[in-house]
């Protein structure tokens, strides 16, 4: 998709017969329970109006025009704005750059009278969004507004969990030790934004008249929302926390949350789904503890994005041969826990994590393919793509991220299909020709792909001597 340049329109300074307000711009905290930054625009004694933005800079990365995740979001912002409504407010919903969009918006509302006076916000620590705030916080001071960051979507955030030294964590498990350690009952209080909102001066449709929201037809997508089909539960019971630790790795059973695509776009809280963790469920606090993790290093790290956290690791020779890509991609390596997986992903936009590891194993070490081609798959089909997790899984697997295992580690897809769906009940739904002539053969040997493996990160990382 291109995006068409649109002139962004010269500023009117406000007077003093306009009226000041706080505006919440609505990011990763799609929701109105339990939302900090909400609660920090209520709280700012202005009245509210609150704004979700489709930036053109994301959607245009996107190559898929059925892209489930913007259908969900499309859908999610009208429930929010009719959710609003009912309370009296309005939620502006727009399309393009950051810097057009809130340029044509700042114009809208003072023809309406109002001048803004505050921009609340979440923060977001990847690189992109860094830049985006920076800028947009620069451009705000030059129009008299407030730029104003708020810790919502994770529990400790940039430098508040780091070393005695103040050096952040590279490691995870000292990083979670610190960071249980360092954990208190008001980091996962949970904001009485509702109850604020039912009490607050908010902005709405008398004030604002019918504003429509942008179309998915306008912006270049299809709606391919389907209630109650491909979008996993909001909630998850009790009792498959407390299985958790015994049921999380077998992928046949329901033994995981689901949670992933509600907790990256903000549908629900990580405060909440913290308290629940601990309530039921250590191992499953355990993940959440990842995510601020893998938060913490894009933020301190932001090169791990797109490279290798560790350097060295750049000089791997990879074979990147496109024609086994392609069949892993499809899922037809002839290793049936990998393939059931990548249809898995293919059909429903969901893997399981173990299989995660097994099949991102699979394409870095067995196939010698640079682990950043399998992350961009992962991008582009996962419902639950979060570009820190993503990123930091993906370099997990290939051995160039934040890991204490030696890059010698090579998962074996076969023992791993024995060790958890060794019944074939996973395999079987998702690879019903497995076991027929039709079902391929291997695409490599895997006691050769090992030792090609060690042999050829080995010739980097510790080379002989001369």
């Amino acid at each position: 998709m291109n995006s068409r340049a649109r002139a962004i329109p010269i500023l009117k300074k406000s007077t003093p017969l306009m009226k000041e307000i706080a505006l919440h711009w609505m990011r990763r905290d799609m929701r109105l329970h339990d939302n900090r930054t909400l609660f920090s625009a209520l709280k700012s004694g202005l009245p509210v109006l609150s704004a979700f933005l489709f930036d053109e800079e994301i959607l245009r990365r996107l190559d898929n025009t059925q892209d489930r995740r913007v259908s969900f979001i499309h859908h999610r912002t009208l429930a929010l704005r009719n959710e609003i409504r009912g309370l009296g407010g309005e939620l502006l919903v727009g399309h393009g750059t950051p810097r057009e969009v809130w340029a044509s918006w700042i114009q809208l509302l003072a023809s309406k009278g109002f001048a803004v006076k505050e921009v609340h916000v979440g923060r977001d620590y990847e690189p992109y969004a860094q830049e985006r705030d920076q800028s947009l916080a620069a451009w705000f001071d030059e129009q008299g507004v407030a730029f104003r960051g708020t810790k919502d979507s994770v529990i400790f955030e940039k430098s508040e969990v780091t070393k005695d030294d103040g050096k952040p964590y590279t490691v995870f498990t000292p990083y979670s030790k610190k960071w249980r350690k360092a954990l208190e009952p008001k980091d996962y209080d949970l904001a009485p934004s509702v109850e604020a909102l039912a009490q607050a001066t908010l902005i709405g449709t008398s004030e604002l008249g019918d504003l429509v929201p942008p179309s998915l037809k306008s912006m270049g997508f299809e709606d391919v929302w389907e209630e109650g089909t491909w979008m996993p539960p909001i909630t998850v019971a009790n009792r498959v926390l407390r299985d958790y630790g015994e049921h999380r790795d077998f992928p046949a059973l329901p033994g995981t949350s689901r949670l992933s695509m509600h907790l990256r776009f903000g549908t629900i809280s990580i405060r909440e789904a913290l308290r629940q963790g601990l309530k039921v469920s250590e191992k499953w606090t355990t993940e959440l503890i990842w995510r601020d993790f893998y938060q913490a290093i894009v933020y301190h790290f932001p090169h791990s994005a797109t490279d290798s956290f560790r350097p060295a690791y750049d000089a791997i020779p990879w074979i990147n041969d496109e024609v086994q890509f392609d069949a892993w991609c499809q899922g037809k390596t002839g290793y049936p826990m990998v393939d059931a997986g990548m249809r898995e992903l293919l059909q429903t936009g969901f893997m399981h994590n173990r299989v995660r590891m097994v099949v991102a194993s699979f394409l870095c070490k067995h196939l010698l393919i640079d682990w950043r081609w399998g992350e961009r798959f992962f991008a582009r089909h996962l419902l639950d793509f979060d570009l820190a997790s993503n990123a930091g899984g993906w370099q997990w697997a290939a051995g160039s991220g934040c890991d204490a295992a030696p890059y010698f580690r090579v998962f074996n897809p076969s023992s791993q299909l024995q060790k958890f769906d060794k019944d074939l009940i996973y395999v079987r739904k998702w690879v019903p020709e497995y076991g027929s002539a039709t079902y391929p053969k291997p695409i490599v040997d895997h006691a050769m792909a090992r030792v090609r493996a060690i042999e050829t990160y080995r010739s980097v990382l510790k080379p002989n001597p001369a």
